[in-house]
């Protein structure tokens, strides 16, 4: 289907303005996957706030001009699919997406990921999708704060029962 040239710049306009605002990228390989199987992974990013979008690679180098995303110019080939992580609360959440669709659908092809200026490829897009989401973050805080308290606690009990055994 030709596209005319508003249609291509309305397009690079979209997918710029969500790479802009995005905190990490994935780009994977689609070829091979049913529509049933796209619109089962279109469905789950939407519940996880994930923006998908499939673009013609020259579209998608466009649109990555000027955001921290051109580095993942040289993975456009082949037909691709993007996803945009855009929720501060969960930066990793386009890898899991990604990695876990992947597990179970064998024609899906993780190419690379970006995150924090640093480009990703295939294997490792795991250590993007193993980033914790907020509350699992403050979850890890909050035990990291507690452990030396809790420690303290026992100390000052165990101390306690032996001044009493002493005592008695």
């Amino acid at each position: 289907m030709a596209l005319l040239i508003e249609d291509k710049k309305q397009i690079v306009a979209e997918v710029n303005e969500v790479a802009s605002r995005a905190f990490s990228a994935v780009v994977a390989d689609y070829q091979g996957l049913t529509v049933e199987q796209l619109t089962a992974l279109r469905v789950e990013a939407r519940k996880l706030g994930v923006t998908t979008r499939i673009v013609r690679n020259t579209l998608a180098k466009r649109a990555f001009e000027g955001t921290q995303f051109d580095i993942l110019n040289a993975t456009l080939v082949g037909p691709t699919i993007l996803a945009f992580s855009t929720s501060e609360d969960d930066m990793g959440a386009a890898a899991r997406l990604f990695e876990d669709f992947a597990k179970t659908n064998k024609a899906f092809e993780l190419k690379a990921a970006a995150f924090d200026g640093k480009v990703y490829e295939g294997a490792e897009v795991s250590v993007i999708a193993n980033l914790p989401n907020q509350e699992k973050a403050l979850t890890m805080l909050a035990n990291v704060l507690q452990a030396p308290i809790s420690k303290l606690g026992r100390l000052i009990t165990a101390l306690k029962e032996k001044n009493e055994s002493e005592a008695a």
